[in-house]
């Protein structure tokens, strides 16, 4: 089995994180330090991240969490602030986060040891639909839906965005509800299509993941997910 999967099923991050921690030499497998991509190991070898040996998890977990604005969807914060971790500290085993939300966003993320269903979710070719709740400004014309709709090119970068689906909820006289569907994961995306058609955004709540919703959960409450919407996920 390639290295980068191993640490995956091993619950350390999701694949391509584990990559980078291979890249930084933070990796040894018996004894050894390794920064090759491709090397092939078995469970009856010693692999170690940062001195501490992994395992496979056998039991996996997986959480939906309502993040609040004001944290930061990673597992350390070089600027030393709160992160979505900081609330599962003392949770029996090491979660990743699948996926990021913005520091200023709220709403539905999801949280594993599952480094393999972690990868596969995030990949691009997994198109994930991603559903946000959009409190904007103003009262954009229905030029600026259309726009949106179709896609629109966003300060600094020279890819147009995918068509997205777009619907006015609420209309009042200082701000619009809108809620977006997305399959994308640029960054700050949604804001910064908001931007491109003159509108800033006041609230961002992800209420939709794939199959999952966020439904009634609070700010900072999580709930394990059912077998059932465990099996949605490996479906897509």
């Amino acid at each position: 089995m390639r290295l980068q999967k191993y640490m995956a099923l091993c619950g350390v991050a999701a694949r391509r994180k584990c990559e980078e921690i291979i890249a930084a030499g933070r990796v040894t497998v018996n004894g050894r330090i390794v920064t090759e991509m491709g090397t092939q190991v078995e469970e009856s070898d010693a692999v170690c991240v940062d001195g501490v040996r992994i395992a496979p998890e056998a039991h996996k977990r997986y959480i939906l969490y309502h993040k609040p604005a004001g944290e930061v969807t990673t597992v350390s914060d070089e600027k030393g602030r709160e992160t979505v971790m900081d609330r599962f500290r003392d949770f029996p085993v090491r979660l990743y986060p699948v996926g990021r939300l913005d520091y200023d966003s709220e709403g539905l993320l999801l949280l594993t040891n599952d480094g393999e269903l972690a990868q596969r979710l995030t990949h691009p070719s997994c198109e994930v639909d991603k559903v946000y709740l959009v409190r904007v400004t103003g009262n954009p014309p229905n030029e600026a839906i259309d726009k949106l709709r179709r896609g629109v090119f966003m300060e600094g970068d020279e890819r147009r965005t995918y068509p997205a689906d777009v619907r006015v909820v609420r209309d009042e006289s200082l701000y619009s509800d809108i809620l977006v569907t997305i399959h994308e994961g640029r960054n700050r995306q949604v804001r910064r299509m908001f931007d491109a058609v003159g509108h800033k955004v006041l609230l961002l709540r992800r209420v939709r993941f794939g199959p999952l919703e966020l439904g009634g959960l609070r700010r900072g409450e999580w709930r394990e997910l059912s077998e059932e919407e465990v099996a949605r996920l490996r479906e897509m």
